[in-house]
């Protein structure tokens, strides 16, 4: 596994741990660096995964806007909490990194909704991604 994808699976965590506890995004993100100081062999993954988090945190009402405009029927209250931070994730990268393929960022949040959310997630993270991508 890459170290993207890992900075990805990291980046989720936090955002999920954040949105479901209903905590500051910024205090959630300052205690993983306080723990990703202590843990050096993963540091490539973590400060990929703190750029997706700060990226959203600098962006978080646009991606949000995106995200609800193209997420037909669905509000951003009535998504998985998984959906809502998978989607965010895709969303800056697509939006907001360059460096990231516009292709392998849909992947990618369609590989981690299959894997962390419901049944339907992937297909779900799919559309939505596909049609802010192709709106940018």
């Amino acid at each position: 596994m890459s170290a993207r994808t890992k900075a990805r699976k990291r980046a989720l965590d936090i955002l999920f741990q954040a949105d479901v506890r209903g905590d500051d995004l910024a205090t959630v993100l300052a205690a993983e660096a306080r723990r990703a100081a202590n843990e050096p062999a993963r540091e490539s993954s973590w400060l990929y995964a703190r750029d997706i988090v700060d990226g959203v945190i600098d962006h978080r009402d646009e991606i949000d806007e995106q995200i609800t405009t193209f997420a037909k029927d669905w509000s951003l209250a009535r998504m998985p909490a998984v959906d809502r931070a998978v989607l965010r994730i895709g969303t800056w990268e697509i939006l907001h990194n360059d460096d990231v393929p516009t292709a392998v960022a849909i992947d990618e949040a369609v590989e981690l909704a299959k894997e962390f959310s419901t049944d339907d997630s992937g297909a779900f993270v799919h559309g939505v991604l596909a049609r802010i991508a192709r709106a940018s």
